[in-house]
């Protein structure tokens, strides 16, 4: 299992860019106590390195410190999901981004997203798509690459596994 961060070997500053369903490289209370995150490469780069036989030691198991409730990946799955203030400035930038570029020639390209969550990245691609004249939507998906027919004629629907079309682009 290899961690990457975004800024690491894609070459992204992580700090420009906005993950709505958030961070696998981030953990957080289970409980939650409070809305904080804390980040996990070190912690999960030992676990990795001290498994055996595909478990890891109990002694690595992250506990909150605040309350000592496991921590758990910080990702939009429940009600229990933390957004801390560095996901709110992530927002605030993403919102700045798209404000600041209304009505511009604008891609929205969505890899892999199905229908979890389709509130979050789908439905709201579909609608600025759908509000400006200058967008296109392109979606890569294996089993759910579609779109709305009010937005058809400007959209790239590719129904294939991500690493074939990423490999074919190459």
């Amino acid at each position: 299992m290899a961690v990457v961060r975004a800024n690491g070997k894609a070459g992204f500053d992580k700090h420009r860019l906005f993950y709505t369903q958030r961070d696998y490289g981030l953990f957080q209370c289970s409980t939650p106590c409070g809305q904080e995150t804390f980040d996990n490469e070190a912690v999960i780069g030992e676990m990795v390195e001290r498994q055996e036989n595909r478990k890891v030691p109990a002694e690595l198991l992250p506990v909150c410190p605040r309350c000592g409730s496991p921590l758990t990946m910080n990702l939009r799955c429940d009600d229990r999901f933390v957004e801390d203030a560095c996901g709110h400035r992530a927002a605030e930038r993403y919102e700045s981004f798209l404000r600041t570029r209304a009505g511009q020639r604008m891609l929205f390209l969505e890899l892999g997203v199905g229908y979890n969550t389709p509130g979050i990245i789908k439905y709201p691609f579909w609608r600025m798509t759908a509000e400006n004249p200058k967008a296109v939507y392109a979606c890569v998906n294996l089993g759910q690459a579609c779109c709305p027919a009010e937005i058809a004629g400007r959209a790239v629907c590719i129904r294939a596994d991500i690493s074939e079309v990423l490999a074919a682009l190459a």
